[in-house]
């Protein structure tokens, strides 16, 4: 297996803190990896030591087989979390400028910026000067920078910030694309709904530590507590009865659905017939189990419930 990314026992520490904290890391060539944890976790300072932004205080680290993504540059496209661009700059000769430095010709340079302009809904801003741009349209005109290279190792740290949802499509459906073509992709967020979505592989950190390391097809296989949601057809419904069910074991109710925990061991299919003999469902099914939850479950031991709360509070406003 070939890496693109190979980190190895790295840390770094800023005025005595640490920041990263033993970090290792393999991403073979061709994945797509999702680094989250919520905000101050160290994911940017991951990120900026696999572009030699910042050095390790200790460790070794190895980007698309050279010893640092600077003898690598012209591979790499990189989408940092603070925006940058040359805002006198026409679109065009922005993007076409950052594709040469990255040693693609200029004819290469303008047919693929048009080409992924166009995919963003971006067709007329080739001639547009970049400081008479929306936020959100410079922020997807910065995307396309770290892709106009047509780069092998594509690195986007919180892509989606700030956008509205049908820039977030666009963009979802370019990431997609540039894996297909063979790309490795890694993308940091904190929230983890997009990571679920886009990576095949998840890689959490939390306060410079890999807490977690796994495919995200084998993660709900894993931690996955059995939920079942219902929608009663009735909402007014008394579900007391379901509390008395086999392998039932807990009923949490909101405003239009109950979250059903079963015990371990417990079949869904057999609980899931209980339940509708009990109260008739406008809608069931087993729930997805969440990455935050999964988060919050490997970071929260040993820590007083009043705290773990405010973890989950902290993280489900990151995931909306």
């Amino acid at each position: 297996m070939t890496l693109a990314v190979d980190i190895r026992s790295v840390s770094k520490s800023f005025n005595g803190t640490r920041a990263i904290d033993g970090l290792d890391l393999s991403i073979p060539e061709g994945a797509t990896y999702g680094l989250i944890g919520p905000s101050g976790a160290g994911k940017t300072t991951a990120i900026r030591m696999i572009m030699s932004i910042l050095f390790p205080d200790s460790g070794t680290l190895s980007v698309l087989g050279q010893e640092s993504a600077l003898a690598a540059k012209d591979r790499i496209g990189y989408l940092p979390e603070e925006r940058g661009s040359y805002r006198k700059m026409r679109v065009g000769e922005f993007l076409t400028y950052i594709g040469r430095l990255k040693g693609r010709t200029r004819s290469q340079c303008e047919a693929r910026a048009q080409r992924l302009l166009r995919r963003l809904g971006l067709d007329d801003v080739m001639q547009k000067k970049c400081e008479d741009l929306s936020k959100g349209m410079l922020q997807r005109v910065q995307f396309v920078a770290a892709l106009v290279n047509q780069p092998d190792l594509i690195i986007l740290d919180e892509p989606f910030s700030g956008l509205d949802p049908l820039s977030v499509r666009l963009m979802k459906e370019v990431i997609e694309d540039e894996h297909g073509r063979g790309a490795t992709i890694i993308f940091s967020t904190h929230v983890m709904a997009h990571a679920e979505e886009l990576c095949q592989q998840i890689v959490m950190i939390d306060k410079g530590r890999k807490v977690l390391d796994e495919a995200t097809a084998g993660l709900r296989r894993q931690y996955d507590p059995r939920r079942i949601l219902l929608a009663p057809l009735d909402p007014g419904a008394s579900l007391d009865a379901l509390k008395k069910l086999p392998g039932v074991q807990d009923v949490t109710t909101g405003p239009d659905e109950a979250l059903i925990m079963l015990a371990a061991g417990t079949d869904p299919a057999t609980a899931i017939r209980g339940i509708v003999e009990r109260v008739a469902p406008a809608r069931i099914e087993l729930a997805r189990i969440r990455l935050e939850d999964i988060f919050i479950r490997l970071v929260s031991e040993g820590v007083s419930e009043e705290s773990r709360q405010q973890l989950r509070t902290h993280l489900q406003g990151l995931s909306t």
